[in-house]
């Protein structure tokens, strides 16, 4: 077994574990969790608060 025989089994093994976690994170069992961390940004009220001022901040300008 030379070098390049195993640069091509790294090769496929990292390529295997890259199509692994793709599928683990767009699973079915995963959409609760997904959507959940897709609102957090949402979630937040000091962002609404925020986001309020900055708006009547700017209608006042």
């Amino acid at each position: 077994m030379d070098i390049n025989e195993l640069r091509g089994i790294h090769t496929f093994f990292v390529m295997a574990v890259f199509l692994g976690i793709v599928w683990w994170a767009y699973s079915a069992h995963r959409k609760k969790a997904n959507d959940e961390a897709a609102h957090l940004p949402f979630d937040d009220e000091e962002v609404e608060k925020r986001t309020l001022e900055q708006e009547k901040t700017e209608k006042k300008q």
